[in-house]
C-alpha cells in the first residue's frame, strides 16, 4: 500500500484530491502582511478575494513548502506502514521539491522499512495537477508504487503547459519581463503566449495581438503536439476569468473533439505571480 502526496501548487479541486485519496501540503501566500496557507478548498482565504486584492494593488509574496510541512503529512502514512510517493512542484520555480527531498531523506532514516520516492514534476498549477491526477488514476487501477513513480517520470516532460496573461504588470513585477517590454506590450495590447520548458522554467514563446488571438493561439497548440486529443482529458485553469476559460474549452472541444475538460482557478500562490486574467491549457503531447 502507498499514498500519493503533493502540494497545493497542483491547483486541483479539493473534491478531486479527495476522490483520488491525495494528501496535500500547502504553500503560503502573504497578502498585505498577513500569511494564508494555500489550501485547495481556499478555507484560509477565498480565491476570489485574492484576485480582488491583486486588482486593487495588494502587495503579495509566497513561501514554498518546507521540510517540516512535508514531514507533517508523510510521517502519519509511514507510521501506518504505508509507502509514500511525493509529486512536487517544479524545482525550476520553487524550492518545494528540494524541501521534499530533505524531508524524505530524514524520514528514510527513521522508517528504513518503508519506501519514499520523490518526483520533481517540472510542472506547475494544473499542469502539475494533471500529472498528479493521471498518476493517481494509475494507482487506482492497481499500479505498484514503482510503476506509478515511473509513469510520472516518463510523462512529466510530455505534460504541455500553454498559457497567456491579461496584464503584463504581474510578469514584470516577478522579473519575467522588463519594464519597457511591459509598457510597450500594454500600450499595443500585446499578449504573450508562454509555456513551461523541460527544466520547469517559465518561457515566453510568442506574442498575439489582443486577448482573443492569444486564446486562439493556445488552442492551436493542441493540434501541433497533442497525443490523440479525442482520447484525452485536459485541464484549464484561469485567474478569475471563467468566461475566457469556457471559451477556450469550447474551442478545443470543437476543433479537436476533446471529450472532457476540467476547469479550475489558478490558485492563490501561482495566481499572485501571474495575475488576474491568466489562462492556461494543459494536455499530454509529443513534447512540451
Amino acid at each position: 500500500m502507498y499514498r500519493i502526496l503533493t502540494d497545493s501548487s497542483c491547483d486541483l479541486t479539493q473534491e478531486m484530491a479527495d476522490q483520488l485519496g491525495l494528501m496535500i501540503t500547502p504553500l503560503t501566500l502573504n497578502m498585505n502582511g498577513k500569511e494564508y496557507p494555500n489550501y485547495l478548498d481556499y478555507r484560509a482565504l477565498d480565491v476570489k478575494d485574492v484576485y480582488a486584492g491583486l486588482r486593487a494593488g495588494a502587495s503579495t509574496s509566497t513561501t514554498a513548502a518546507n521540510p517540516e510541512s512535508w514531514r507533517a503529512i508523510a510521517e502519519p502514512v509511514l507510521q501506518q506502514g504505508e509507502d509514500v510517493l511525493i509529486l512536487a512542484f517544479s524545482s525550476g520555480l520553487s524550492t518545494t521539491y528540494n524541501a521534499a527531498c530533505i524531508a524524505a531523506e530524514e524520514l528514510r532514516e527513521q522508517y528504513p522499512q518503508q519506501k519514499i520516492y520523490v518526483v520533481d514534476t517540472l510542472c506547475a498549477s494544473l499542469g502539475q495537477g494533471l500529472l498528479v491526477w493521471l498518476t493517481a488514476k494509475k494507482r487506482q487501477e492497481g499500479a505498484t508504487l514503482e510503476e506509478a513513480r515511473d509513469f510520472a517520470e516518463e510523462n512529466k516532460l510530455h505534460l504541455c503547459h500553454w498559457f497567456t496573461v491579461d496584464d503584463l504588470y504581474f510578469l514584470k513585477r516577478g522579473g519575467r519581463i522588463s519594464a519597457a517590454t511591459a509598457a510597450v506590450g500594454s500600450l499595443l495590447q500585446i499578449k504573450p503566449v508562454l509555456h513551461v520548458d523541460d527544466e520547469g522554467h517559465l518561457i515566453s514563446m510568442s506574442k498575439a495581438r489582443g486577448r482573443k488571438a492569444s486564446i486562439q493561439a493556445i488552442a492551436a497548440k493542441v493540434g501541433e503536439t497533442a497525443y490523440d486529443p479525442s482520447k484525452q482529458t485536459m485541464f484549464i485553469c484561469h485567474g478569475d476569468c471563467l468566461e475566457d476559460a469556457e471559451y477556450l474549452a469550447k474551442l478545443v472541444k470543437e476543433q479537436y473533439q476533446v471529450p472532457e475538460i476540467h476547469i479550475n482557478y489558478t490558485g492563490p500562490v501561482i495566481g499572485s505571480h501571474s495575475g488576474p486574467g491568466t489562462l492556461a491549457l494543459f494536455f499530454l503531447g509529443e513534447h512540451r
